[in-house]
């Protein structure tokens, strides 16, 4: 499916916590000239005319996952503007935190896009550091540190 990119789209994406803490939930995307060996992207998409980006990311969810989110929190919004397969793309994106019911599996977990396809999704760790996969956007970077802490797993105290 071609995406027009000739205007500004608005988003609403999440950040999605593993059932431990210590990850949250991907998409695994298909290579681009920008990124030969392919990218991450939050789990999410297009708000639509009407919506709000809260009523958007529930909906996204609840179609690509077919869950609910637990506790969402908005968290606030990033400014993408980037370059796919040499085209320049322009988004604003609502960002939330909140945990998946029912919570994915540990692996082989899929998503099913709007326009029907089927895209694996993967648990990134919180700490990427050796991830060399691309996240987008990646304006959510400092959030996901964010996030990391928040939902950072106890330990018992003594």
């Amino acid at each position: 499916m071609t995406i027009d990119r000739s205007y500004i789209r608005v988003k609403a994406m999440l950040i999605a916590p593993s059932a431990d803490g210590t990850r949250h939930l991907v998409s695994v995307n298909a290579p681009s000239l920008e990124n030969p060996a392919g990218f991450h992207r939050l789990i999410g998409g297009s708000v639509e005319l009407g919506e709000t980006h809260r009523e958007a990311i529930v909906r996204e969810v609840d179609e690509e996952l077919g869950a609910r989110i637990l506790d969402l929190t908005h968290l606030g919004i990033v400014e993408n503007i980037f370059r796919f397969n040499d085209e320049l793309g322009h988004e604003i994106v609502a960002l939330y935190s909140g945990r998946l019911d029912p919570v994915m599996a540990g692996e082989g977990g899929t998503l099913t896009e709007s326009d029907g396809s089927v895209v694996p999704v993967v648990w990134r760790p919180f700490d990427d550091a050796d991830v060399t996969t691309p996240l987008y956007p990646s304006g959510a970077n400092d959030w996901i540190s964010i996030c990391e802490v928040r939902y950072a797993p106890t330990t018992p105290s003594s």
